[in-house]
Protein backbone atom coordinates (compact mmCIF):
# COMPACT_ATOMS: atom_id res chain seq x y z
CA UNK A 1 0.00 0.00 0.00
CA UNK A 2 1.19 3.72 -0.95
CA UNK A 3 2.07 6.20 2.14
CA UNK A 4 0.02 9.29 1.79
CA UNK A 5 0.81 12.82 1.90
CA UNK A 6 -1.01 15.62 3.33
CA UNK A 7 -0.08 18.99 1.47
CA UNK A 8 -0.96 22.01 3.53
CA UNK A 9 -1.29 25.54 2.82
CA UNK A 10 -1.39 27.81 5.97
CA UNK A 11 -3.29 31.02 6.22
CA UNK A 12 -2.72 33.65 9.17
CA UNK A 13 -4.56 36.77 10.00
CA UNK A 14 -8.08 37.71 10.41
CA UNK A 15 -9.47 35.97 7.52
CA UNK A 16 -7.36 32.73 7.59
CA UNK A 17 -10.81 30.71 7.79
CA UNK A 18 -12.41 32.20 5.29
CA UNK A 19 -9.11 32.30 2.82
CA UNK A 20 -8.78 28.65 3.54
CA UNK A 21 -12.40 27.62 2.94
CA UNK A 22 -11.97 28.97 0.09
CA UNK A 23 -8.39 27.74 -1.46
CA UNK A 24 -10.18 23.91 -0.52
CA UNK A 25 -12.62 25.24 -3.15
CA UNK A 26 -9.85 25.28 -5.52
CA UNK A 27 -8.13 22.26 -4.61
CA UNK A 28 -11.15 20.22 -5.39
CA UNK A 29 -11.78 21.91 -8.79
CA UNK A 30 -8.27 20.58 -9.38
CA UNK A 31 -9.00 17.02 -8.35
CA UNK A 32 -11.98 17.07 -10.53
CA UNK A 33 -10.05 18.23 -13.25
CA UNK A 34 -6.92 16.18 -12.91
CA UNK A 35 -9.80 13.41 -12.57
CA UNK A 36 -7.26 12.36 -9.84
CA UNK A 37 -8.40 9.05 -7.90
CA UNK A 38 -8.13 10.30 -4.12
CA UNK A 39 -10.65 12.81 -3.30
CA UNK A 40 -9.69 14.35 0.40
CA UNK A 41 -9.59 17.64 0.78
CA UNK A 42 -10.06 19.83 3.47
CA UNK A 43 -9.42 23.23 5.74
CA UNK A 44 -8.97 23.06 9.70
CA UNK A 45 -9.45 26.44 11.90
CA UNK A 46 -6.90 26.11 14.59
CA UNK A 47 -7.71 29.50 16.25
CA UNK A 48 -9.19 33.02 15.43
CA UNK A 49 -5.77 33.94 13.40
CA UNK A 50 -4.18 30.72 11.38
CA UNK A 51 -6.09 28.19 9.77
CA UNK A 52 -4.93 25.38 7.22
CA UNK A 53 -6.18 24.18 3.80
CA UNK A 54 -5.02 20.42 2.88
CA UNK A 55 -5.07 18.25 -0.11
CA UNK A 56 -4.35 14.42 0.46
CA UNK A 57 -2.26 12.68 -2.19
CA UNK A 58 -0.34 9.34 -2.79
CA UNK A 59 3.43 9.61 -2.05
CA UNK A 60 4.19 8.36 -5.82
CA UNK A 61 2.59 11.62 -6.62
CA UNK A 62 3.67 14.30 -4.16
CA UNK A 63 6.30 15.77 -6.19
CA UNK A 64 4.23 16.32 -9.24
CA UNK A 65 1.25 17.87 -7.07
CA UNK A 66 3.59 20.12 -4.86
CA UNK A 67 5.26 21.66 -7.90
CA UNK A 68 2.04 22.62 -9.53
CA UNK A 69 -0.02 23.96 -6.41
CA UNK A 70 3.37 24.77 -4.48
CA UNK A 71 2.14 23.55 -0.73
CA UNK A 72 3.68 25.17 2.48
CA UNK A 73 4.47 22.12 3.89
CA UNK A 74 3.54 18.52 4.35
CA UNK A 75 3.05 15.73 6.57
CA UNK A 76 2.75 11.45 6.16
CA UNK A 77 -1.11 11.05 6.27
CA UNK A 78 -2.87 7.70 7.96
Amino acid sequence: MNKKIKLIWDFRGATAAKTAEHHEIHLKEFIQTENYSLNITGFEIVNEMYALAYLVVEENDMIKFRDLLKPHRGEYYE
